[in-house]
């Protein structure tokens, strides 16, 4: 039995013939002469070319002709015989029908069958209430297509024709609904930051105001609003909790008050009758004409000075109580409050990976800019993004996306130092902030990161999916805002993605 030859080995018998038999080397003699010699049936390759050239020829004489040209040019570029035949078939028989609706319904019937209109139906009824209610023409020009599409015999060009109408008035109600949503967003977004500027010194009512303003930022996602709604939610129940307990902490403060007010006015009246008692006894003491008057005079002295000894331990008692009562209660107070910062931290997180968001990012990134001129060291930012990012959520599901993009701020925080700042600036873009790091620095830490993430592969059930990005760097100017860097970089992540991904390349 001959074992078959190498592909390579072939591929040179091939072209020796061609030379030998004095035949041009084009695709199709090479074809012929490899197949020959590996002993392959020799199918003419798809005539993509020439069938587009006599596609180009075809001239559409109505509405009917130009979307079978369009089906032509379709199925040539997918190579499909069988959809290349379906399309000139039902080109011949658009121009044949004429204007005759008797003629014309046997051609409907093949180019649109009965179960592509009630597809067809149905997804008109499904993506009308995305147009909203507004506008009744288009649920005019829907019902009366719907009706079409439902009547027997088909008319395919009523059907065009209805189509054409509600596409129309359909691209106008959309971009309605487009420009309504955006100018809601906008009006939210006014009353937000109108809030924020009534309500300044209240940090936690900050923290709400910065990650509503964050949220509403496009692109809107309905995970990203829920997400964003539990934590307000958490941050207004600990409101609710430390507005509760301030009214309690009001009160009991407003009592204990009143008790050491109280109780300061008993040791001043106990101090006054005790002073009087003392006064009059030095006075009757200095009347005194024998000893034996003496001794009822120093036992009124004697007890008078212990009711007042026991009275002011009794008050200082008291005072201590209420002291600590007042620490306590304060204690409780400053604890409620710190709970309440954290909850309104979260609001300056991504809900997904934990990083900071946008906002985040620019309350990090002045603090850092201040910190860089106040110490004079240098500053570094990096814009990374993830290669293929959009191709992996197509293969395995958003869900695995959303997985990676966890796995990727895991590790860039074991790779990262105290120092460093993380935030998730875009879908897959992640800004790192490096204080006190030049541009090499900076690149070589990126680099470093690339490596550890060569090393932890990213598991989606028992598939190992290797993880990589593209990322620029730049090192802030004393003449340029955080958001230059920011832009600087972004232009040497796309310089590396155009390298050819999995790089850094400093801006």
């Amino acid at each position: 039995m001959n074992q078959p030859k190498n592909p390579s080995v072939i591929a040179r018998e091939a072209l020796k013939r061609l030379a030998a038999s004095h035949l041009p080397p084009t695709p199709a003699n090479y074809q012929a002469s490899y197949n020959q010699i590996a002993d392959l049936p020799n199918v003419a390759p798809f005539p993509d070319v020439p069938l587009r050239q006599i596609a180009g020829l075809l001239a559409a004489r109505n509405d009917t002709q130009v979307q079978q040209l369009i089906r032509l040019d379709e199925a040539i570029g997918r190579r499909s015989w069988l959809g290349v035949q379906e399309a000139v078939l039902a080109f011949v028989g658009a121009g044949n029908a004429g204007g005759g609706k008797d003629d014309a319904e046997p051609v409907a019937l093949q180019v649109l069958p009965l179960e592509l209109l009630a597809k067809l139906a149905s997804f008109v009824e499904n993506v009308l209430p995305a147009l909203g209610a507004d506008n009744d023409r288009v649920g005019e020009l829907a019902a009366a297509l719907l009706q079409a599409l439902r009547q027997a015999p088909v008319d395919l060009a009523e059907i065009q024709s209805r189509l054409t109408s509600l596409g129309q008035q359909a691209l106008f109600a959309a971009e309605e609904q487009v420009e309504i949503k955006d100018s809601l967003l906008n009006l939210l977004r006014l009353i937000i930051e109108n809030v924020g500027e009534l309500s300044l010194d209240d940090s936690w009512l900050k923290g709400q105001v910065d990650g509503l303003l964050a949220v509403v930022q496009p692109p809107l996602t309905l995970r990203h609003l829920d997400d964003m709604g539990r934590r307000l939610r958490d941050v207004m129940v600990k409101q609710s909790e430390a507005k509760h307990r301030s009214l309690e902490a009001q009160e009991e403060m407003r009592q204990m008050l009143a008790a050491f007010i109280e109780r300061l006015a008993a040791i001043n009246e106990s101090s006054t009758v005790f002073q009087g008692k003392i006064e009059a006894s030095a006075r009757a003491i200095a009347n005194v004409k024998r000893i034996e008057d003496l001794a009822p005079l120093l036992n009124d002295v004697i007890t008078a000075t212990r009711s007042m000894a026991e009275g002011t331990s009794d008050s200082r008692l008291q005072l201590q109580s209420l002291q600590e009562r007042v620490l306590a209660t304060e204690a409780e107070l400053v604890q409620l409050h710190l709970e309440l910062d954290n909850a309104s931290a979260l609001a300056r997180h991504d809900p997904l990976t934990d990083a900071l968001n946008r906002k985040g990012l620019d309350e990090a990134l002045a603090r850092e800019i201040a910190g860089m001129w106040r110490k004079g060291t240098a500053l570094s930012i990096c814009l990374l993004d993830i290669d293929n990012f959009k191709r992996l959520n197509d293969r395995l599901g958003h869900d695995v996306g959303d997985h990676a993009l966890v796995h990727l701020t895991r590790v860039a925080r074991q790779c990262m130092r105290p120092s460093d700042t993380l935030a998730r600036y875009g879908g897959e873009e992640f800004v790192i902030l490096m204080p006190d790091t030049v541009l090499e620095q900076g690149i070589e830490a990126m680099t470093r990161l690339q490596r550890e993430l060569t090393k932890a592969f990213f598991l989606s059930g028992k598939e190992k999916v290797l993880i990589t990005f593209s990322a620029g760097v730049a090192q802030l100017s004393p003449d340029e805002t955080g958001s230059d860097a920011i832009r600087r970089a972004d232009q040497a992540m796309y310089a590396a993605k155009r390298a050819g991904k999995n790089r850094v390349v400093g801006g």
